[in-house]
């Protein structure tokens, strides 16, 4: 195997480690509006991703680094070509920061109603822009023989990727759903739970529709087990939201978020950026790569990095392991 097919693989990993932490992430940002009746239950949701939310950004930014430095032409054409979607990206995942930390800075309700506001939106948006953006680059998207976008705007919301969208975002919800399940005690632990047994099946008629298309559109061999394995997982979490077991039930549907990034990874080898318009132009792990030696000291440093990053984040879920509920939030009128 070679180093970009290496890269390949490990840029693979850092998206898919990003959706599986985040997609929670952000599906508890969505909660906020669809499962807590009040300001403490919103507190207590948001305390369940407290100590985690900006490691959990930690992989996004490995993997936008990554990929500018082992694939330039990839990034440079997809940040180019998505630059709208991905500013907005940006700028939610700012706001959304800002509003974890001045939300209690201040006791006033109406402080407090509009950095939650913030919270929904800026977490529900970039769960829909997600997948409309794999979407597109697994789908293909107007690329010409100078490796420059010459797509619109509009040709990037085709009902591909929009399905996409709406995927990704019934996904992490879902995924969220769970978690808040495994992390709460109490009433909103319940609720939750029944909240996820209407969402698994929604989800599931979404993923299958959008996965058996990506199969159907372009998928092999491999990307048909990944398929399988998406369905599989989704189905077990479901089953074991419903028997009550949240530990069995967040495993699989990270499995399941898992599987589902994996399709597009495996889908796409060997190109990284399919061409719309001539299958010569596509951008593959060989004429989008660095230099052999750049991935070679890559590769150097990511081996020693890696590890600490690993063993750092696996030490910070541990720590903060415990289920919370309404009783652990002090001064619940305010707060």
């Amino acid at each position: 195997m070679e180093l970009h097919d290496v890269w390949f693989v490990l840029i693979a990993f850092l998206w898919t480690g990003y959706f599986f932490l985040e997609g929670f992430d952000f599906g508890i940002g969505v909660l906020t509006k669809l499962l807590a009746r009040d300001r403490t239950e919103r507190r207590v949701l948001i305390n369940t991703i407290g100590p985690v939310w900006d490691g959990n950004e930690v992989w996004l930014l490995s993997a936008g680094g990554a990929t500018f430095a082992a694939f330039p032409e990839w990034y440079a054409t997809l940040f180019s070509g998505f630059y709208l979607p991905l500013l907005l990206i940006l700028v939610c995942l700012i706001v959304r920061g800002v509003a974890f930390e001045y939300r209690a800075k201040r006791p006033e309700e109406s402080w407090q109603r509009n950095w939650e506001h913030a919270i929904f939106w800026t977490s529900l948006l970039p769960a829909v822009l997600w997948g409309v953006a794999f979407g597109n680059i697994v789908h293909g998207v107007r690329i010409d023989a100078h490796k420059e976008y010459v797509g619109t705007l509009g040709d990037l919301l085709n009902p591909y990727a929009l399905l996409g969208g709406l995927v990704t975002l019934a996904l992490f919800t879902f995924h969220g759903t769970v978690f808040a399940a495994l992390k709460t005690v109490g009433d909103i632990r319940v609720r939750a739970r029944r909240l996820a047994l209407v969402l698994g099946p929604v989800t599931a008629v979404l993923a299958i529709g959008f996965l058996l298309w990506t199969q159907a559109d372009s998928g092999n061999g491999r990307s048909l087990v990944a398929l399988v394995v998406a369905v599989a997982a989704l189905a077990g979490a479901i089953g074991a939201i419903g028997r009550r077991r949240e530990g069995w039930s967040f495993a699989l549907s990270g499995l399941t978020v898992v599987a589902v990034v994996a399709m597009f990874f495996l889908t796409l080898f060997p190109n990284v950026m399919p061409s719309s318009l001539n299958e010569q132009w596509n951008l593959t792990v060989t004429n989008a790569s660095s230099t052999p030696y750049t991935l070679k000291i890559m590769t150097w440093g990511a081996g020693i990095t890696a590890p600490i990053v690993l063993l750092y984040q696996g030490w910070t879920y541990w720590v903060f392991r415990k289920r919370i509920g309404t009783q652990h939030i002090a001064g619940s009128g305010t707060h």
